[in-house]
């Protein structure tokens, strides 16, 4: 890709001359920092703040000399001129504002991620202080202070292409290029390197996930998940930070715009993890993963939520149960849609799971997909009908038939007699078949229960209409007008509800 960019872009000739005003134009206008502290018995770098730059008409911007037409000696030091040149950062609010500029400094940077990938000597500490030091000045900024409020509500449903592009890309693009090429390089020396790509970097790249431009957040996570490969040291407060993301996320905010991405980066970590599982990975299933599933937009990264939480199950089969309960904790009550997310993810943790962690999760999960199979929304009802189509879900199922029958049929009673979808209608009666073939005598006994407690509710409701019928009958003689009968209606249901629970209490008391 960088190669078709470079054909794309002529080069530029320079002379000396133009060097020399090159490099009194980056003396001028930066503030370079070359420190090198102790830190406990070893140096760390610390990249100062490099302030963003605007170049004036008659200022001298010029291009250096290419790494072709110089010795072998001198490309070091003219890699750190370019790398001083880029340094400069640009105001892409308008485009017609300082172009030749701009044009100069793309192809510098392109420059710089051709030698970076064709280096052959490894990088020494004042390269590695001044490439991050340059990483630093361009990627880390402060992101548009969008308002979410207004946007979160139809977000879900919006293309991609709707989203903001960050105007600086042409040049951000290149840097990204260049910092993952650097970190993927064996000619860096991770031991050296994480003195500079330290936690305070690291922060910095996990803050700008936030970014509105998908293209950034693709190349972070790339660049995340190197550094997450390379650095062994970093790799635990990489974790921790990205768990306070999302705890932020989940209990405060509820705008990410990378949380799809982050996740990603945790799914193939979570692929990694040695058996048996640490105790903070399972907390971090319990506290973090699970709750994910609270936020509204849940649809913008159930897919990568689904994938890090079917790897858990796939390396300890016990965790289903634990999964489970969490899912129907955060069942939603009104929306549809996530309950069709919610089944489809069942579904696959159901088909990892073995027979001992699904009886002891079945009772309440088969109340909640009752509950779905009589939804009104066919499309909810119809996905939890698919799950007889699935032949392991199928077989627990059937194994269990003495408890989960009684527990459903009264839904698939429902559905068969009333239903207004005709698809759920026929999947209702090929769910009865199954249940029928597999064993008879069971599914007469729950037809014959549920027939008994149909009467049972039939006079139920007969003896309250006849309650109130002759309460109605006594305030009539009594002369009040019918708005009396029913205030008096409304406030005998109050004392009745309000009784049962004071006894329901009293019961529980005792």
């Amino acid at each position: 890709m960088i190669k078709q960019i470079l054909n794309k872009i002529p080069r530029k000739p320079s002379s000396k001359s133009s060097q020399n005003n090159e490099t009194d134009l980056v003396a001028s206008n930066e503030t370079r920092n070359s420190s090198v502290k102790s830190n406990n018995g070893k140096k760390s770098g610390i990249v100062g703040a490099v302030q963003v730059v605007q170049v004036s008409d008659d200022a001298s911007y010029e291009a250096l000399p290419s790494f072709r037409v110089v010795s072998s000696s001198e490309k070091h030091n003219l890699f750190i001129k370019k790398l001083n040149m880029c340094c400069v950062v640009f105001d892409f609010s308008d485009p017609s504002k300082n172009s030749k500029e701009k044009d100069v400094k793309k192809q510098t940077l392109l420059e710089l991620v051709e030698y970076v990938s064709s280096v052959t000597s490894k990088f020494n500490e004042v390269t590695i202080q001044e490439i991050t030091k340059m990483v630093s000045a361009n990627l880390f900024r402060s992101l548009p202070d969008t308002t979410h409020e207004n946007k979160l509500i139809d977000m879900y449903d919006q293309e991609d292409d709707e989203f903001r592009m960050d105007p600086s890309w042409p040049h951000l693009q290149i840097v990204y290029e260049f910092l993952l090429r650097c970190v993927a390089s064996p000619e860096t020396d991770p031991k050296l390197t994480k003195r500079y790509i330290d936690h305070s970097f690291v922060l910095k790249l996990l803050d700008l996930f936030d970014s509105e431009d998908q293209r950034e957040r693709e190349y972070l996570k790339t660049i995340v998940h190197r550094i997450y490969g390379k650095f062994m040291a970093h790799r635990p407060f990489i974790r921790n930070a990205i768990n306070n993301i999302f705890y932020l996320f989940i209990f405060e905010s509820e705008k990410h715009n990378g949380i799809a991405e982050l996740l990603e980066i945790l799914g193939s970590i979570i692929n990694g993890f040695a058996m048996p599982l640490k105790e903070e990975h399972k907390l971090f299933l319990a506290h973090v993963l699970i709750p994910l599933h609270k936020p509204r937009c849940l649809s913008t990264y159930h897919q990568q939520l689904s994938y890090c939480i079917s790897q858990f199950i796939e390396k300890d089969f016990k965790l289903a149960d634990m999964v489970i309960r969490g899912i129907l904790k955060y069942w939603p009550v009104t929306n549809s849609s996530k309950e069709v997310m919610y089944l489809s993810e069942l579904e696959e943790i159901l088909e990892a799971t073995k027979a001992v962690e699904f009886e002891r999760c079945m009772v309440p999960l088969f109340r909640q997909i009752g509950h779905c199979l009589n939804s009104s929304h066919f499309q909810v009802a119809e996905r939890a009908l698919f799950m007889w189509n699935n032949e392991h879900i199928r077989i627990l199922i059937t194994q269990n038939r003495k408890v989960i029958l009684p527990i459903i049929f009264p839904a698939l009673e429902k559905n068969t007699r009333c239903h207004w979808n005709q698809a759920v209608q026929s999947l209702t009666v090929n769910v009865r078949k199954i249940f029928s073939d597999a064993d008879q005598t069971l599914f007469e006994e729950c037809q014959v229960r549920y027939r008994e407690d149909e009467t049972k509710e039939k006079e139920s409701v007969a003896k309250r209409q006849s309650n109130w019928n002759r309460l109605d009958a006594i305030a009539a003689s009594k002369g009040l007008t019918s708005d009396h009968a029913i205030v008096s209606r409304f406030a005998s249901s109050v004392t009745i509800t309000a009784t049962g629970t004071a006894i329901a209490a009293t019961t529980v008391k005792s």
